[in-house]
């Protein structure tokens, strides 16, 4: 079987019989991308690997990030100083790994009167970042002057701006990242499947964890899954298992909810990202994105429904507060908002500190069972994290079963075959699809960087498999290429998988879902052999999530 096609939903049946026929070295419990980074860096070792989702991948925490790989210039200010440098240096690292995926930006720090920083602490302290973060050349920090600061942000009030700083982040699509780690995992013989949810553990008479019972919500089938070693990577979830497995302690998890919204870029054009003061002292970040702008993250403590968390009225007026003040010019409302995501952080527990000041860490719980539980952490961490599981892991093998695995590498291992290998031959290759998206009458270069930035090389299938469609519509061919490619090689199982996890549209091109809903639902169909029933529910989960990505409710769901 070709490496591509294990990934795929279509070889599902298979998948399913190597869970429950195989002893595993490694049986992993959640598909973020901590849960993914795990289970590249053990199967690339030779670690014999399983990794089970209950939903889709990257559907939790792992799709609703503010979408930077960045060193968290904030954590500086908490004197956070091992996480600040971990994370400066990974951002590089994963930089390398996935160039069109993973993109270099220049990040703008406004100084105003009364702001958070000020011009020496600014100046200090982003040269301390680029220390820390071993920023190199041109991408070490620039201190700007009002003029200077302004030319760079037009948008930006004149009768406050005092200067501004410049400084390196790269931005990210984190469930494309979380979906190519996965894919590459599975190339080294990692079994990987969604949709297929643990419910319980059961024990040996030591009372330790001997297999997991599972049921996949695709065929309402029961299985167990066997180990050597259990890893629960599950976010928000984590203490359920740890419940689960009766393994609690005093340390557990605090939740807080995130909120980022969308606008069309001309009702908010800003020349380039931005890090920006609010009125009560957190900052907040403002991204162009192809065809929109979005602004983020909000931070409060989070108690509501795990499986349904939502943007409320209080947290779009919050942004747009934030927004409207520092770009006086722009006069936004509730209704400019073209779409938004809310998810959830899975930070550790400290007392009587707020959501905005607790540590961004990660920390293992090691239950009595065997359970290696992970929570807490940073999407640019992810790497570190698996290397910190997988520590632990091989603290519970003999020497020679150690002493045949590969120290880890996956520092050099490229997330996407065939590979970009740096930003210029990133931008080389966006041109060249351009070049051939005009060639089949698709002259817009919103689509070529699209593309590039979502899929790399692997584009030149994609366009190539558009050929073959009959459509009229060249757009329609596009994304009808689209879907073949995500269900045949990226493990895409519903209408949902595919315009939020892995395209995107649902959050920054909602309008395409709408206008190609249609022809989505009968390829997919027609490839996955959907009955009525299940073409119903699929578009009945479609709708709820237009809904909550386009409503702003009075209040959380319980």
């Amino acid at each position: 079987m070709e490496a591509e096609a294990i990934f795929s939903v279509i070889n599902r049946k298979s998948q399913l019989e190597r869970l429950q026929t195989k002893k595993f070295d490694l049986a992993i419990i959640g598909g973020g991308v901590t849960g993914a980074g795990i289970a590249l860096d053990a199967a690339s070792r030779g670690l014999s690997v399983c990794l089970i989702e209950k939903n889709d991948f990257a559907s939790g925490t792992s799709n609703k990030s503010t979408k930077l790989i960045h060193g968290g210039l904030r954590y500086l200010k908490q004197f956070e100083i091992g996480l600040v440098r971990e994370s400066g240096s990974e951002r590089a690292i994963v930089h390398k790994l996935a160039p069109h995926l993973v993109i270099p930006e220049k990040m703008l720090l406004p100084l105003v009167e009364g702001g958070t920083y000020g011009k020496m602490m600014t100046s200090i302290g982003l040269k301390v970042y680029d220390f820390l973060a071993d920023v190199k050349g041109d991408d070490r920090r620039r201190m700007l002057d009002k003029e200077e600061t302004t030319s760079k942000e037009p948008l930006l009030d004149e009768s406050v701006v005092l200067g501004g700083g410049l400084y390196a982040e790269y931005r990210t699509d984190d469930a494309r990242l979380t979906t190519e780690i996965l894919k590459k995992a599975a190339s080294f013989g990692a079994t990987i499947i969604n949709y297929c949810e643990m419910e319980s553990f059961n024990y040996n008479n030591s009372s330790k964890i001997e297999s997991l019972n599972c049921i996949d919500y695709n065929t309402s089938s029961k299985i167990v899954i066997k180990a050597n070693n259990y890893v629960s990577a599950t976010g928000p979830w984590v203490d359920l298992l740890r419940k689960k497995d009766h393994s609690m302690n005093n340390k557990y998890l605090h939740l807080t909810k995130g909120v980022h919204i969308v606008f069309p870029y001309d009702k908010l054009p800003v020349k380039q990202p931005l890090y920006f003061d609010v009125p009560d002292g957190r900052m907040i970040f403002a991204i162009p994105r192809g065809r929109v702008t979005y602004v983020g993250t909000t931070d409060t403590n989070y108690n509501g429904n795990l499986e349904r968390v939502v943007a409320t009225t209080d947290d779009a007026n919050y942004i747009l507060n934030a927004i409207n003040d520092t770009f006086s010019k722009v006069n936004l409302s509730i209704d400019d908002i073209e779409s938004n995501w809310a998810g959830l952080r899975p930070l550790i527990h400290e007392e009587d500190k707020d959501p905005s000041e607790l540590s961004r860490k990660d920390e293992l719980f090691i239950s009595d069972s065997g359970l290696i539980s992970i929570a807490g952490g940073k999407l640019t961490g992810y790497r570190k994290m698996a290397h910190r599981v997988i520590d632990a892991v091989l603290k519970n093998m003999d020497n020679d079963t150690k002493s045949n695995l590969k120290e880890s590498y996956t520092k050099t291992i490229s997330l996407v075959s065939p590979s970009l290998k740096s930003t210029k031959e990133v931008n080389a290759y966006q041109s060249s699809i351009e070049k051939q998206l005009v060639n089949i009458d698709i002259k817009d270069t919103y689509h070529a960087w699209y593309m590039c930035t979502t899929y790399g090389k692997q584009t030149d299938i994609i366009i190539e498999k558009a050929s073959t469609f009959d459509n009229a519509d060249a757009l329609e061919c596009l994304i009808r290429a689209e879907l073949w490619f995500c269900i045949h090689h990226e493990m895409s199982n519903s209408l949902t998988d595919f315009f939020v996890r892995r395209t995107g549209r649902l959050y920054f091109n909602i309008l395409s879902v709408k206008k190609h809903l249609d022809i989505v639902l009968d390829d997919s169909k027609n490839y996955l052999n959907w009955d009525n029933n299940r073409v119903n529910s699929e578009k009945e989960k479609l709708e709820l999530l237009i809904q909550d990505a386009t409503t702003y409710y009075t209040k959380e769901f319980k």
